[in-house]
């Protein structure tokens, strides 16, 4: 019962901030966990979820190389800019820091609830997009690391 008061506030809120983003998710999970057969896919949803919308974003961000609107030598002329280093260093720690956030939340799960909780709260009251837990998660581990505060199990 917790559960769906939890996932039922979270709607709400997602509602009243006209979230449809955080709204679809939170509905296509509750329908999950509403129709017993389906109960199952909320596991593989939940192991396969991030790798599915990092897939997702991987394809929308090379439509524009697909369809020609992006080329070759405007990746050339990015990198003639100090915004251009600025945005290729970005990508790049932004993948290391993922991919330690990864390892946080495997050795680590119960940081999960709290990530979830602030990407809540960033998406709601900040107008965040909830694309961004496992980059969080890589951000606390650098941070938990930095100062020696990394869970022990």
């Amino acid at each position: 019962m917790e559960s769906w008061l939890f996932l039922g506030a979270v709607f709400g809120i997602a509602a009243l901030s006209k979230n449809k983003a955080l709204m679809i998710g939170v509905g296509a999970v509750m329908l999950l966990k509403l129709i017993p057969f389906l109960n199952p896919l909320l596991k593989t949803v939940q192991a396969q979820g991030i790798n599915w919308g990092v897939t997702i974003i991987s394809a929308a961000i090379m439509v524009p190389i697909a369809t020609g609107d992006i080329t070759a030598s405007d990746l050339l002329n990015v990198m003639k800019t100090p915004a251009g280093w600025i945005a290729i260093a970005m990508g790049v720690l932004v993948a290391v820091l993922s991919s330690k956030g990864v390892g946080l939340l495997a050795g680590n799960p119960e940081m999960t609830v709290a990530l979830v909780f602030g990407t809540i709260l960033g998406v709601v009251f900040l107008k965040g997009i909830a694309a961004g837990p496992v980059i969080a998660s890589g951000m606390t581990y650098v941070i938990l690391s930095v100062f020696n505060l990394m869970p022990t199990h």
